[in-house]
């Protein structure tokens, strides 16, 4: 008897939680937002690794776009190994790019072309955003890999977590929501 869609695991809108047992220095104590998820692969951001390299400032006059009065500072975050000169921004979904912006769910959209960046400098992007510089990406059934060897923990996303907390504080937050303290994950395998 062959599978049916619904029986595919779809983490679209959820968030991933590093595990001290990650081994990827690049992704150690990482929590991302995955952003797409099919039989495909799958494509995130991770939320909590602000970048000291560039600021919003350095990036609009990079792009010679001079900000409002009105614009928000924004952090941009290292959101992943893969194009990572490549820039994605991951914003309540009352913004929508026509033809550009990728519906997660309700709550979320990611868009990931030069105009929502534009907005954003003139005060008139989403309401809540996190632009982030690269992504992590997985292949056909590698994530679902990763998740079974223990690499990763799965949470629902908030607006809280993703938005308006802290970077430092995103990973202790997001285990929190699954009920684990931190201080009670180890890096070391048990042995009997």
């Amino acid at each position: 008897m062959a599978g049916n869609d619904s029986d595919r695991l779809d983490l679209s809108g959820q968030l991933l939680i590093a595990m001290p047992s990650m081994g990827d220095p690049r992704f150690e104590k990482s929590v991302v937002f995955i952003c797409a998820h099919s039989d495909d692969g799958a494509m995130g951001l991770i939320i909590n690794k602000p970048t000291n390299d560039v600021t919003m400032d350095d990036l609009l006059q990079q792009l010679d776009i001079t900000p409002s009065e009105g614009m928000k500072p924004i952090r941009i975050h290292f959101g992943g190994p893969v194009e990572s000169v490549r820039g994605f921004v991951l914003h309540s979904f009352d913004y929508n790019s026509d033809g550009s912006t990728l519906k997660v769910n309700d709550t979320f959209g990611m868009t990931a072309s030069l105009d929502v960046v534009e907005d954003i400098g003139r005060g008139e992007g989403p309401q809540n955003c996190i632009l982030a510089l690269g992504y992590a990406g997985w292949g056909p059934g590698q994530l679902e890999g990763e998740i079974q060897q223990n690499g990763w923990l799965t949470a629902q996303s908030s607006t809280d977590i993703v938005f308006d907390t802290q970077s430092d504080d995103i990973w202790s937050r997001a285990l929190g929501s699954i009920g684990i303290n931190p201080l009670m994950l180890s890096a070391e395998g048990g042995r009997a």
